[in-house]
């Protein structure tokens, strides 16, 4: 079993940045394909990135070259890097375990002037 612990997010302008952290506990963190995903009002909740153990990376086609998804295993912790923020980027943000059911607890985004 893996505990999730999100922070970060907030409110920034449209171009802003900001950096999501997930810690994980509990478990072997090393072994787990991780992911961010984020829902927006009325909207399913999709995938953003994800990272392998061996730190290869994907990313929706919306996000490529601003989010960056990182992993740092002596930490437990994975992290999202959100630059030149937009307003469709407003959601609720959630980390996730890969094969699990184990989510972060969601850390609201919003992008807005």
């Amino acid at each position: 079993q893996v505990q999730l612990v999100q922070s970060g997010g907030g409110l920034v302008q449209p171009g802003g940045s900001l950096r999501l952290s997930c810690a994980a506990s509990g478990s072997i963190f090393s072994s787990y394909i991780m992911g961010w995903y984020r829902q927006a009002p009325g909207k399913q909740r999709e995938l953003v990135a994800s990272i392998t153990t061996d730190r290869s990376t994907n990313y929706a086609d919306s996000v490529k070259g601003r989010f960056t998804i990182s992993r740092d295993n002596a930490k437990n912790t994975v992290y999202l890097q959100m630059n030149n923020l937009k307003p469709e980027d407003t959601a609720v943000y959630y980390c996730k375990v890969f094969g699990t059911q184990n989510w972060g607890q969601g850390t609201q985004v919003t992008v807005s002037s």
